[in-house]
């Protein structure tokens, strides 16, 4: 894979006033669309704009368009136009550089590349062969050659052909790259490549992790008073290439331990209250407890069992489950969320929270002050509902373009065993190398003695067949072109 994959010019060609796929016409509709506007400016929850009439007002449509010969009725050929004209000018938005952080040729053993699942020679090292096969299925995209991959176990890939699919809303996930899109109101960029595994970001991406693996147990609540979270904030505050957020001082503090950097991710307590606020689903009441797993329980702590996860082998392991169901509280409880959670299900009780909670219309809804009619399959519940959950599928696939396609990042666990064959004096047996901030840091040494270095999981992990994430800007750039919600789980790493 090269370092650049673009698939067209930086610059893209201008969309004129006729490309547009809808224009304003009369006081009625300029109103309508003018409360849309304010609507979207407020944050509703706008999946679509919605047309009110089924007379047409769109003047600027060829409504009698020849490539629809023999077709009167005029809801179909506005329809037509419609669709048309606004994948024409989707398609005239220009598709960015999709930049690597070029480590797959960097290292020809792959080590620092994704190959989990795939049969493995050594530990961090993919056998050659099996590598081929696999990147020879990426570049055909044929589903006999993804048959014919080299796996190391039972364990299948986590749907791979998926990033080949077209989403028929929006612009092509090829659009979005190493560049800001602002004609998707994208003004930061979207996909930048991942920090190179030997980089001073990637060595404090991977202390980080550590960190988070030594305090998966610890109450959120506790971690100010707690030394383990202390230790950890004073490390990454000296850490110039931490990524995550400071005090106004340039610290990292308790409270902001492993946060995001969204807007108002540093604002209110750990875990969201839309985590913990009692809603119903329908008639079904949501008490918003979850199971959980026992503390105390890691895994892939040593060379044995971490081979056979990397290979898709059953290790025969499992997490213990708590009996009791609980209000989440710290990061094994997030792994555990995360590691069954359907897909769309945070955003979507959140939505019910707010139902539940009775919270009022965005202003800018049209149908607010209505006296004859409430939004209902536009502009309302059923909109509503059916807008946040169909948002998931369209990103999960944008996602994995970037991840398969483009990327192919190593999972941190990859990157932890790559800290542990150093230390224990077998860097010579894979050509990746990290950062000296990693393998000098405390919190690998903090780790020796109970994990050998290795960066355990919870569990979750072993279910993880996929290529690791670049950033959460990855998932929501695709996701705020059909919705914008809150960031209902205020962190980074779900799990470690």
């Amino acid at each position: 894979m090269k370092n650049d994959t673009s698939s067209g010019s930086p610059q893209g060609e201008p969309v004129s006033p006729t490309d547009k796929p809808t224009s304003e016409q009369g006081p009625t509709r300029r109103r309508f669309l003018s409360q849309v506007s304010a609507a979207l400016a407020g944050g509703a929850i706008l999946g679509k704009t919605a047309i009110a009439s089924a007379q047409s007002e769109n003047p600027g449509l060829v409504i009698g368009d020849p490539a629809l010969p023999g077709h009167s009725d005029p809801r179909v050929r506005e329809s037509f136009a419609l669709r048309r004209a606004t994948a024409i000018a989707e398609a005239k938005i220009s598709v960015p550089r999709h930049t690597t952080n070029g480590d797959e040729e960097r290292y020809p053993d792959k080590s620092g590349t994704y190959s989990k699942g795939l049969l493995q020679d050594r530990i961090g090292v993919v056998n050659p062969q099996a590598y081929q096969s696999f990147r020879h299925a990426l570049n055909t995209g044929r589903f006999a050659d993804f048959e014919n991959i080299i796996i190391g176990g039972t364990r299948t890939l986590n749907g791979p052909m998926g990033s080949y699919a077209f989403s028929l809303e929006g612009t092509d996930d090829a659009q979005f790259g190493n560049a800001p899109s602002p004609a998707n109101q994208i003004s930061q960029v979207v996909v930048p490549p991942a920090p190179a595994l030997a980089s001073e970001e990637y060595g404090t991406e991977l202390i980080e992790l550590y960190w988070a693996s030594l305090l998966r147990d610890i109450p959120f609540v506790d971690y100010a008073s707690h030394p383990t979270a202390v230790a950890a904030t004073q490390e990454l505050s000296s850490m110039p290439t931490y990524a995550g957020p400071r005090d106004s001082n340039g610290h990292v503090t308790p409270d902001l331990l492993f946060r995001g950097s969204y807007p108002g991710e540093t604002v209110g307590p750990y875990v969201s209250q839309f985590m913990i606020t009692p809603t119903s689903f329908g008639a079904q009441p949501l008490s918003q407890k979850l199971t959980t797993y026992i503390n105390g329980s890691d895994f892939m702590t040593d060379r044995v069992t971490f081979q056979q996860v990397q290979n898709g082998i059953d290790t025969g392991l499992s997490a213990q489950i708590d009996p009791v169901p609980r209000f989440l509280s710290n990061g094994r409880d997030m792994g555990a969320y995360t590691r069954v959670d359907v897909l769309f299900q945070a955003y979507f009780v959140a939505f019910l929270a707010l139902s539940t909670m009775r919270v009022p219309r965005n202003p800018g809804n049209p149908y607010v002050g209505s006296r004859t009619q409430n939004g209902f399959g536009t502009f309302g519940g059923p909109d509503f509902a059916a807008t946040t959950t169909a948002v998931a599928r369209p990103a999960l696939n944008s996602v994995w373009y970037q991840k398969w396609l483009v990327h192919l990042r190593h999972r941190p666990e990859s990157g932890g065993a790559i800290v542990r064959q150093i230390l224990r004096g077998h860097g010579h047996t894979l050509m990746g190398r990290v950062n000296d901030n990693v393998l000098n840091s405390q919190a690998v040494q903090s780790s020796f003695n109970k994990i050998w270095r290795l960066l355990p999981g919870d569990g979750l992990s072993r279910r993880l067949a996929h290529p690791s994430r670049l950033s959460d800007r990855t998932w929501h750039s695709r996701g705020r072109l059909y919705y914008r919600p809150q960031v209902f789980l205020r962190r980074r790493f779900c799990h470690s």
